[in-house]
């Protein structure tokens, strides 16, 4: 009988594919509207990037993404705004063509899914219907104009020059990310622990493509392109 292969244990869940949730410090949305002030720049475990205490007007206490150039006691905005500068939160079609942001909503009021990290940020293209963005990626997307961003860029870009040095520092770097610091080839196990291994040399010995159905032991390799759609 054969072992589960990684996909079928990463599917399962377990220390190793969970990334441990004691370490997070909090679940990091958009600031709601009103002014706020840094008070304090922290290092967050599972985040690549360091994130900024910020105090209300009422004195609640709220965490933000830091921004590139962010400072203990600067002071931010948020909401409505007529003119926003570096590390406000306001909406996208407030925000002038041009302007580098980040944290960015893909639907009004889901608190920020795109460019959240380090040294990650995009570009407002152009205005109209929708609000033309440039993402990191190079691809351009359009977002409703009352989806909001925050003005700037994600601090922490130099994290990944820094040298790895050793083994052990890449196992806990990518532990708090839930990422496996090895990876092995399919083909270079054995048969009961891959659909790919075995045989007299490393080769796969049928077509690396995979239906979409297929079951969870056989869904290795690349997944076979989706049929034409007849417009």
């Amino acid at each position: 009988m054969g072992k589960p292969i990684i996909p079928q244990r990463r599917g399962k869940g377990g220390l190793v594919y969970r990334s441990p949730s004691h370490r997070h410090v909090t679940e990091v949305k958009l600031l709601g509207s009103g002014k706020y002030k840094v008070v304090d720049l922290i290092h967050a475990p599972g985040r690549s990037g360091p994130l900024m205490k910020v105090l209300s007007d009422s004195k609640k206490v709220e965490y933000e993404i830091a921004f590139r150039g962010a400072y203990v006691g600067q002071e931010l905005n948020s909401g409505k705004l007529d003119s926003p500068n570096e590390g406000d939160t306001t909406y996208l079609g407030l925000i002038p063509d041009g302007a580098f942001i980040h944290n960015i909503e893909s639907m009004p009021g889901d608190g920020g899914k795109f460019c959240r990290t380090a040294g990650s940020s995009s570009q407002v293209i152009s205005h109209g219907e929708n609000v033309s963005v440039k993402l990191p990626s190079g691809a351009i997307k359009n977002f409703n104009p009352s989806c909001r961003a925050t003005i700037g860029i994600v601090a922490g870009a130099g994290a990944k020059d820094i040298p790895i040095l050793k083994a052990g520092r890449q196992k806990h770097y990518l532990q708090s990310r839930a990422k496996r610091p090895i990876s092995v080839r399919g083909v270079a196990m054995n048969a009961i622990n891959h659909p790919h291994g075995g045989g007299n040399h490393q080769h796969i010995g049928r077509p690396n493509t995979v239906g979409r159905g297929a079951p969870p032991g056989r869904k290795v390799g690349r997944l076979s392109p989706q049929k034409r759609k007849i417009k």
